[in-house]
């Protein structure tokens, strides 16, 4: 199986080891279990991010890192099967993620990385899109699946700059009737949609979780709010609009919200351009607002810290990110900081508790 062709690499901010190695931090409340509910794997040449990448992340820091005890890969058009008709090539980056998942699983102890795995399949294409889902849990793994769900992006925006060509997506294609069409092939797999959008389309995420209720809907990177090019220097407008727009969606029962994924070159913040890496206390603050909103809105039951790793690993630091998230969560009970940091993520992907157990008590 080969990689498909990647086409965003560029939107990512580039990976300086040497610069994140420059500051270090003592682990914050090392024993509190995480699960990382959205990392990517892939292996392109100048920035590759396969397993031995991500466990080398994962046990960063003093005492052997932060305790993760279960991770969920989220699609990023790695791995494709391009001897597949091309409505099946994506099922190539489920069958590749189970097996580093197995191989994982194998361990002992395993470390529950890939324990549940998000893929790609065209929505639009309606009902004939439930032999990919098919597939896609089969590949998952054919006694127990690791599949959890499907991410079409739908992040549009008037201004050309932030169009993908790797995303097949298009104005208004939540509202379609080929995409609902589609969409309504989830629920009776007991599938998840994670969504990938920015501010602007936050309404139309909620008008397609009220036409479909019994279907776990979980936004990406907090709703993607934009800061740079035609969103430059309107920062205190976007936010006035994307906490308007978020308390709507939050009536929603079926929609659960990441936080994280704000490190991005399209939100428009500078923390790598510091000679310095950022401190957590600094990535805590440029993430305030946001999160804070976010959990007044949602709950902590329906809200789960993210990493957003490799991509956010440009700005970041993956033992600094989580103490960032600490330090977001400080002054919460014991509870409260449980929901954030796994039980939403395991409860949302239905993973393996007895595995997490495990990964915890280790």
């Amino acid at each position: 199986m080969a990689a498909a062709p990647s086409t965003t690499l560029t939107r990512h901010l580039p990976v300086r080891p040497e610069w994140l190695a420059r500051h270090e931090e003592q682990i914050l409340e090392p024993d509190l279990p995480i699960v990382d509910p959205h990392h990517h794997l892939w292996e392109r040449s100048d920035n590759p991010y396969m397993a031995d990448e991500l466990l080398a992340d994962l046990d960063l820091g003093n005492n052997g890192g932060h305790n993760v005890v279960g991770t969920v890969f989220v699609q990023c058009y790695a791995f494709y099967n391009l001897t597949a008709p091309p409505d099946l090539a994506p099922v190539g980056e489920t069958e590749a993620v189970n097996g580093i998942a197995a191989l994982d699983a194998s361990r002992d102890p395993p470390r529950g990385i890939c324990a549940g795995i998000v893929g790609y399949a065209d929505l639009t294409a309606g009902a004939a899109v439930a032999p990919v889902l098919d597939a896609h849990l089969q590949a998952g793994g054919a006694v127990a699946s690791r599949f959890r769900g499907i991410r079409h992006s739908s992040a549009w925006d008037a201004d050309d700059s932030f169009s993908s060509p790797a995303h097949n997506n298009f104005p208004g294609m939540m509202a379609t009737a080929d995409f609902r069409s589609g969409f309504a092939e989830l629920a009776p797999r007991s599938l998840t949609y994670d969504a990938w959008l920015f501010h602007p389309q936050i309404s139309e995420l909620t008008d397609l979780a009220r036409a479909f209720p019994e279907t776990v809907i979980v936004l990406d990177h907090m709703g993607g709010p934009l800061g740079i090019n035609a969103y430059a220097g309107r920062r205190d407008e976007i936010f006035a609009k994307w906490e308007r727009d978020i308390r709507e969606l939050a009536t929603c029962a079926n929609v659960t919200v990441k936080l994280g994924g704000l490190l991005m070159r399209v939100n428009g913040y500078d923390l790598h351009e510091g000679e310095m890496p950022p401190t957590s206390a600094q990535v805590a603050d440029a993430y305030r607002l946001w999160v804070d909103v976010c959990l007044d809105a949602f709950g902590p039951d329906r809200c789960m810290f993210e990493s957003n790793f490799p991509v956010d690993k440009g700005s970041v630091s993956y033992p600094v990110f989580w103490n960032a998230c600490k330090r977001l969560s400080a002054g919460m009970s014991s509870n409260e900081k449980t929901a954030l940091f796994s039980a939403t993520a395991a409860r949302v992907y239905r993973l393996d508790l007895g595995l997490l157990d495990k990964g915890a008590s280790d």
